[in-house]
């Protein structure tokens, strides 16, 4: 049965294109002089009942086989006809991410993904999840009014691309220090507010608010402990490493202690001679 779907699918390639389960197939050339077509499969967006998802439903289109060369851009642009299209985005592999995403940034992003790619395309109504559904094709991610640059020239304008703009970075810099900068104070003010106070079962968090705050330390400092943990350390190096080692400080304490007890035992002599030995 296998063999003769595939048999029927070259046969006639409109009607026996061979997709996953619950995917559409669309495809896609990247230029008029390619004769073989490339399949992009197609399907809305959804999620389990009573899972979030970041991403809209009803008005979200998953989109399997996005090769390297068609960028969000292309992809916006094969899919307008469909409706106005809010957004697209690339990953390497499906979002399974609960929660909502920090918005990115065009200077602090991973490397690009150099093989093929997953999409998320948000519409703006939901009729152009329907409308892409039903899409034909092939569609041209290439034409004279928006050529996609490839080889040499797409390389050029990656490296052109990956140097940024001093200001604009600059910009974005501050932007971010100052929401984090915000963000760190909500949470120091909130810390401040619930500390010593019991929760519901009673239970006080104990932080570390209390503790004297300590001085920062000065270069020299910072030199004098250095050099004292050196001494330290210098003294401990290969002490009592060997075995005739250790029982050279064995005598050297005892021949120590003999000395010390000799040493008592006169002055206690010479106390009684003056007479001035009162033990009790």
């Amino acid at each position: 049965m296998v063999a003769r779907r595939r048999k029927r699918a070259a046969r006639d390639p409109e009607k026996g294109i061979l997709s996953p389960p619950g995917y559409s197939a669309i495809p896609i050339k990247f230029s008029e002089k390619q004769q073989s077509s490339h399949y992009l499969y197609v399907r809305e967006h959804k999620v389990r009942e009573g899972t979030k998802s970041s991403w809209p439903q009803k008005r979200t289109l998953f989109v399997l086989n996005v090769p390297p060369y068609c960028t969000e851009e292309c992809l916006s642009r094969l899919l307008s006809p469909c409706g106005p299209v809010q957004s697209v985005e690339l990953q390497e592999k499906p979002d399974l991410a609960e929660s909502p995403k920090e918005p990115k940034s065009k200077f602090f992003h991973p490397k690009p993904v150099p093989g093929f790619q997953v999409a998320y395309v948000v519409f703006q109504k939901p009729r152009g999840v329907s409308a892409a559904l039903a899409l034909k094709g092939p569609l041209l991610v290439s034409t004279e009014s928006h050529p996609v640059k490839s080889g040499i020239h797409k390389w050029i304008r990656d490296y052109a691309d990956s140097v940024p703009d001093p200001e604009a970075l600059r910009v974005e810099v501050d932007t971010f220090m100052e929401t984090y900068d915000e963000k760190m104070a909500e949470e120091e003010a909130k810390a401040k507010e619930e500390e010593g106070v019991p929760d519901e079962e009673g239970w006080v968090k104990v932080t570390r608010r209390g503790r004297r705050p300590v001085l920062p330390r000065t270069e020299a400092a910072s030199l004098r402990v250095l050099e004292r943990e050196k001494r330290k350390r210098a003294r401990k190096e290969l002490l009592n490493f060997y075995a005739w080692q250790h029982r050279e400080t064995k005598m050297e304490h005892l021949a120590h202690l003999r000395k010390k007890f000799q040493e008592d035992k006169q002055r206690i002599e010479l106390m009684r001679a003056q007479r001035k030995f009162r033990p009790y």
